[in-house]
Order: structure tokens, then C-alpha cells, then sequence
């Protein structure tokens, strides 16, 4: 987004973040400078240090030569494996994925620059934001360049089921457990990212005999949201679930048109 230098490369949950996910050096270089010890802890959480000079958390700043340089923040603190001075390979592993400096979410914020410049390693040339070469590789290896393909209608971040109502926190943590027959409700989430404004999401949960058990339709966005979460559910009836299989329909609709969708069951 406008304002924004460098790539942000997310995790799908802060369970993902407590797993360990390896940041990786981007080229062959020498690690000029670094800072440990910022606390992993959302920029939401009252708790948060203040941010003023620190934004990027911990970070390892490495340079390639030739005036390039790439700058890794927002690592898992004590995570980091490299020291100033140190040569590193491509590929090789410097630290862990965090939550440190200004992020409300886990993620690695990866900058490119040469010399003073900041360069986006999608249109390393310059150019219109949010746009790429028509390579569609850049700065990228190109198993790198496939797998970061630009979603213009967004993408599902996390989906599933659960036994009663859904909130990021019970998301981030890993998402609740699948719910079982006693289950005192079925309810089916869907947390997408990188919606826009005038988007309607839809999610409906149908029955084992086909018969829409909940939907959920609300009004347009009323303006892009770097995520949104939406549920549809429906109180467990006398007896308990039938058995079968339960299915989930998520879609995205932008100027009528379906621009992302997801399905997703759940046998009982």
C-alpha cells in the first residue's frame, strides 16, 4: 500500500508463529547490523512497549554488495542466529518469524533497497503501485516468483468449523477444535484477507440432506479491510447432530462477480 516499504510475508496464525517459522537470508552477504530483545506482542495489546524508533522489532539488516542491501524485521525475539560481521549464504537460515515492533499480526516485513533507494523486488524498474514486470518475476528466483503470485481478489486465511461463535483471538490461537456430534452448535468461519471496499462475503452451512442450516450475508464492506471474518451457524437440535457430511460454502462477491471462493466439510 501507498507508504509501505517492503513485502510482508504472513503467517496464517500466531500457533504457526509458536511452531517456528525460519526467515531466511534473501542473497549471499555480510550482516551489517541487527537488534534483539523487543517482545513479541501486538501493537494492540496495551501492553505494547512504545514504538517510536523500533517499528521494525527486531530486525537483521544484510549486505549483498554492489550498494544492495535487504532489511528483515518484526523476527521472534531470541530467534536471531547470525552476528554483525557474519557472512551468510542465500537460503540461509538468520532468524524466526515474530511479532515484534509495530504488527498486530505475525509476518516477516522484508525491505530491498540499493543505496538509498527502496526497491520493490516485484517492479525493481519503478513503476505504477501494485503492479509487476510483465515476467512477473523481478528481483525473485522464479520458484520464489511462483509461489508470491499477486491475488487480486484476496485470499482465505483460515477456515474450519467450531462448536459456537468465532473471534480472531480463538483463530490466531489455531482455531478451535473440530466439533463433534454433541456439539452444542456447528458453526463454520472463514477469515479472508485482503478484501475490498463494496466486497459481500458469503458463507452458507449445509446439511447432510441439503438443507441450508445458516448463511451469512452481510452488507457490503464499507471499505477494504486487511482481514475479515465471517461465521454461520446454527444450535445443535434434540439428539444431536445426524450423522454426515457437512459442507461449507465461502465466496467473495465484487460488482457481482465471484472473485474468491473456498468450500470446506466437516463429517460427523
Amino acid at each position: 500500500y501507498e507508504g509501505h516499504t517492503g513485502t510482508d510475508i504472513r503467517l496464517t496464525d500466531h500457533a504457526a508463529r509458536l511452531r517456528g517459522v525460519d526467515v531466511l537470508a534473501a542473497a549471499p552477504g555480510r550482516v551489517v547490523r541487527l537488534r534483539d530483545g523487543e517482545p513479541d506482542v501486538s501493537v494492540r495489546d496495551p501492553a505494547a512497549p512504545p514504538m517510536a524508533g523500533r517499528e521494525c522489532g527486531n530486525g537483521v539488516v544484510i549486505d549483498h554488495g554492489g550498494g544492495w542491501e535487504t532489511q528483515s524485521c518484526h523476527l521472534a525475539r531470541g530467534s536471531i542466529r547470525v552476528k554483525v560481521g557474519q557472512a551468510v549464504a542465500a537460503g540461509q537460515p538468520i532468524a524466526r518469524v515474530g511479532l515484534s515492533g509495530n504488527t498486530e499480526y505475525p509476518h516477516l516485513h522484508l525491505t530491498v533497497r540499493q543505496g538509498a533507494l527502496t526497491v520493490d523486488p516485484f517492479l525493481p524498474e519503478g513503476g505504477a503501485a501494485c503492479s509487476a514486470r510483465a515476467d512477473g518475476v523481478g528481483l525473485w528466483t522464479p520458484a520464489a516468483a511462483a509461489a508470491l503470485v499477486y491475488r487480486s481478489g484476496g485470499a482465505v486465511l483460515n477456515a474450519g468449523f467450531a462448536d459456537g461463535p468465532v473471534d480472531n483471538a480463538r483463530v490466531e490461537a489455531g482455531g478451535p477444535p473440530r466439533p463433534g456430534r454433541n456439539a452444542p452448535a456447528l458453526v463454520a468461519y472463514v477469515r479472508a484477507i485482503n478484501l475490498k471496499g463494496g466486497d459481500r462475503p458469503v458463507l452458507t452451512l449445509t446439511g447432510p440432506d441439503g438443507v441450508v442450516l445458516a448463511r451469512a450475508e452481510g452488507a457490503p464492506l464499507d471499505r477494504s479491510k486487511a482481514q475479515w471474518l465471517v461465521y454461520a451457524g446454527k444450535r445443535a437440535p434434540p439428539g444431536g447432530w445426524p450423522a454426515g457430511l457437512y459442507r461449507a460454502d465461502y465466496a467473495v462477491l465484487r460488482n457481482g462477480q465471484t472473485v474468491l471462493s473456498r468450500r470446506f466439510d466437516l463429517r460427523l
